[in-house]
């Protein structure tokens, strides 16, 4: 059984964070993080710094969560990362935040949870940060 977490430095993805601990806490299961980047520009502010992961793992440690990070630069998107780590680690639930956009930028960007959530195999939880 596996929890696997979108994770992006920001509000979303520490709710995000927050409720996949809840839930590999519950389920007594592993929580694999991901958070990648497509390498496509010299800063990616989605890319945790050494430090946040730093702390994260301390986080989860801490807590007694067993945990896997993997930070994946390979030139996929955010959504396929998820979707791959979700099917390679047979998970159980796929944990996303979610952030408000208006129907016109969803329209005109795309979205990677819309995404994750059309396409995953296992149940998708998301969330939004307080």
């Amino acid at each position: 059984m596996t929890v696997v977490v979108g994770y992006v430095p920001t509000p979303e993805g520490e709710a995000a964070l927050t409720q996949a601990i809840a839930e590999a806490r519950k389920s007594n299961t592993t929580l694999v993080l991901i958070n990648s980047s497509k390498g496509e520009a010299t800063v990616d502010n989605r890319f945790a710094q050494e430090g946040d992961i730093h702390d994260i793992e301390q986080r989860l440690a801490s807590q007694g969560i067993q945990y896997l990070v993997k930070r994946p630069v390979r030139g996929h998107d955010a959504a396929a990362e998820v979707l791959d780590a979700a099917e390679e680690h047979n998970a159980d639930l796929i944990v996303i935040g979610l952030r408000r956009r208006t129907p016109v930028g969803k329209l005109i960007m795309g979205s990677t949870s819309q995404r994750i959530l059309l396409e995953a195999d296992c149940p998708v939880l998301a969330v939004k940060a307080g």
